[in-house]
C-alpha cells in the first residue's frame, strides 16, 4: 500500500484560540480512516485542504506532493464530498450522470453506476423531484465518475435512509478494492465505525485513536484468554500440592489473573473500548446503562452497580442512584434549593449531572469541606 494522504505537524489557531494542536495522520491506498471531531475542526481542515485557509504550520501531502499554492493541480487527485454540495436540480439523474461521465472522461458505464447507486427506477427523474437520500446517492456517483486517488468525505451519510447508508458502505468497500484511499470527516461515531475500525478523535487536546474491534474478534479474544487461565488454574493446584518452589503460600501457588481495565461499549456490531479516565459520567435509564464520553453517549452491557465497583479506583463517585461521575471532570457544584444540587462538568456540552442530598454530604466529606 502507498500513502495517498500524509498530514505532518499540522496545527491551527483562530484568533489566538487553539482549534487543534500539531498532529500527524496518514491514509494509505486500500484504506479507510475516519476522523471524529467537532464541526469547527472539520470545517477548518476542509478549508485548509481546499485552499480557503492558509497552512501556516505543518504540511499536507497528497500522493507525495505538498498541497499548497494552486489547488487545480490536485483536481483529479482528490474527490471531495461536502455536506453542502452544489447540484444540477433541473437535470435528470441520467443527464447528471452523462455530464459527470463527460466531464471526467470516465470509463464507467452509466447503467452500471445507476445499479450501484440503486437509482435505476429514477433514471429520468429530475434531481429536484428526488428525496434527499436519493440526491445524496447522485453525489456518490459523481465521485465514482471522477475516480480520484483520495476521497475526502464530510458527513457522507448524514440524515439519509437505510438504503442509502447501505449503498454508501458498499461503495466504500468497492473503492478500497480499487486501491483508493478514503478519509471520512464526521461528528457521528456510528458513521465512523460503519466503514472502518481506524477511528481517531481530533480536538483541542490533540489526536487520539479509538480502540474499536469487531464483536466477533472481541469474543474470540475473550475465549482465548479464558481457556488458558482455566487450564493454568488446574495445573497450579496440582503443583502446589506436590511441592513448594518458594513462590507459594502454605503449599499453594497464588494465581494472579490479568485485570481488564477498559470499559466496552457496543455500536453497530462493533465494540469500542474506553479507558476509564476518558469517561465523563455514567447514566442508568430504564434498565439501560450509558457511558458519556466527550459529549457522546454509548451503551454498555454493564449495570450501574457493576460500573460503580469497576470505576471506583479511578476517582468515580456515585453521585445519584442513576449516575456515576468522574470527579476529575467536575468543574462546579451548583445548589438550586436546600435539597437540589447538580454537578457541572468540563466536557464539550458542559453537562449537568444531578447530585442527591445524601451524596452531597458524602462529597463534602471527601473534599474535606464542612
Amino acid at each position: 500500500m502507498t500513502t495517498v494522504l500524509a498530514i505532518k505537524e499540522l496545527e491551527r489557531y483562530t484568533e489566538n484560540v487553539l482549534v487543534f494542536p500539531s498532529f500527524d495522520m496518514e491514509v494509505a491506498s486500500q484504506e479507510v480512516v475516519a476522523l471524529y471531531s467537532s464541526m469547527n475542526v472539520r470545517h477548518t481542515l476542509l478549508s485548509m485542504m481546499l485552499g480557503r485557509l492558509p497552512i501556516s504550520s505543518g504540511e499536507i501531502r497528497v500522493n507525495g506532493v505538498v498541497l499548497a499554492g494552486n489547488r487545480k493541480t490536485f483536481a483529479s487527485t482528490i474527490g471531495y464530498l461536502l455536506l453542502d454540495e452544489g447540484e444540477y436540480d433541473r437535470l435528470t439523474v441520467k443527464e447528471n450522470f452523462k455530464f459527470y461521465k463527460d466531464l471526467y472522461d470516465s470509463s464507467w458505464k452509466i447503467d452500471e453506476v445507476l445499479r450501484h447507486m440503486k437509482l435505476e427506477q429514477k433514471v429520468n427523474v429530475r434531481l429536484a423531484k428526488l428525496t434527499p437520500s436519493e440526491r445524496r446517492r447522485v453525489q456518490y456517483a459523481r465521485l465514482l465518475f471522477q475516480n480520484p486517488l483520495l476521497f475526502v468525505l464530510e458527513e457522507p451519510d448524514q440524515n439519509v435512509d437505510n438504503e442509502t447508508k447501505f449503498v454508501f458502505q458498499k461503495m466504500i468497500l468497492m473503492l478500497c478494492e480499487q486501491g483508493k484511499g478514503v478519509w471520512v470527516l464526521t461528528g457521528n461515531m456510528e458513521t465512523a465505525i460503519s466503514v472502518t475500525n481506524r477511528v481517531y478523535r481530533l480536538d483541542e487536546k490533540g489526536l487520539k485513536a479509538f480502540d474499536v474491534h469487531e464483536e466477533e474478534e472481541v469474543q474470540v479474544q475473550n475465549q482465548n484468554q479464558t481457556t488458558p487461565m482455566t487450564e493454568s488454574s488446574s495445573n497450579v493446584t496440582n503443583l502446589g500440592e506436590e511441592e513448594d518452589d518458594g513462590d507459594s503460600t502454605d503449599g499453594q501457588q497464588v494465581l494472579q489473573l490479568v485485570r481488564f481495565e477498559k470499559i466496552p461499549t457496543k455500536m453497530n456490531e462493533k465494540i469500542i473500548l474506553f479507558n476509564p479516565p476518558e469517561i465523563d459520567y455514567v447514566e442508568s435509564n430504564e434498565g439501560q446503562t450509558y457511558l458519556y464520553v466527550n459529549g457522546e453517549s454509548y451503551t454498555t452491557t454493564f449495570k450501574i452497580n457493576e460500573l460503580e465497583e469497576r470505576l471506583h479506583s479511578y476517582g468515580f463517585f456515585r453521585c445519584h442512584r442513576s449516575y456515576i461521575v468522574n470527579l476529575q471532570k467536575v468543574r462546579e457544584v451548583i445548589t438550586f434549593t436546600r435539597n437540589s444540587y447538580s454537578l457541572i462538568l468540563e466536557d464539550r456540552n458542559k453537562s449537568s449531572v444531578p447530585l442527591s442530598k445524601t451524596k452531597m454530604a458524602e462529597l463534602k466529606e471527601m473534599m474535606g469541606m464542612k
